[in-house]
């Protein structure tokens, strides 16, 4: 397979899954893109916020190619690129994640897939990376969080799926997934044993 093959598909792969993290903003309330869902505080805003700094550090940094422009960091704040601040609004973090993403696409269109770059958070003794590693790297990352986002979607209002015009669910009648749910259930409860599984409350 040619490069220029190689390095399409993983493009077009982190092109798909940035998409998909995006997606699970829409039609939301300023407050629910915000609003922590889990324990360790995971919301979807946070999470594009974040996807963005990941895009930078790993296509810019590493490869003497600084983002222009001033990023929200709080260096201060170890978990400052998981949450957005009341002044930074829907738009300019979903904003600076696009202008990350064209930043990242120049890089993987002027460098090679062999391409060697240096993580500067990495210790020096292990922090040289090709341009395929990294583009792995993100692809993955961002595909962890896209599966965080489906999940913080579907506790808010119940919206699943991959994207609005592909959700790549077997149904979209809410009986169907109440009786899958049940069935689901069932099985654990039957793994568990009689002993072992919770009483219905």
């Amino acid at each position: 397979m040619a490069e220029s093959d190689r390095k399409a598909d993983l493009r077009r792969y982190l092109r798909e899954t940035r998409g998909s993290v995006l997606w699970k903003l829409e039609g939301l309330s300023e407050y629910d893109v915000r609003r922590p869902m889990v324990p360790t505080g995971t919301n979807l805003l946070g999470l594009v916020k974040h996807l963005a700094g990941v895009e930078i550090g790993y296509f810019g940094d590493t490869f003497g190619r600084p983002f222009a422009g001033e990023l929200p960091w709080d260096e201060s704040d170890p978990n400052s690129d998981m949450f957005a601040t009341p002044g930074e609004s829907r738009e300019f973090i979903t904003g600076l994640y696009r202008r990350a993403w064209a930043h990242s696409d120049a890089t993987i269109e002027a460098l090679d897939l062999d391409a060697i770059g240096r993580v500067p958070w990495w210790p020096a003794d292990r922090n040289e990376v090709t341009l395929h590693h990294v583009l792995v790297r993100v692809i993955a990352e961002t595909g962890q969080h896209a599966g965080h986002a489906d999940i913080i979607r579907e506790l808010i209002d119940g919206t699943a799926g991959l994207t609005a015009d592909r959700p790549n669910l077997p149904s979209d009648e809410a009986a169907w997934w109440s009786a899958y749910r049940q069935r689901v259930e069932e099985a654990a409860r039957a793994a568990a044993g009689p002993s072992k599984a919770p009483l219905d409350t």
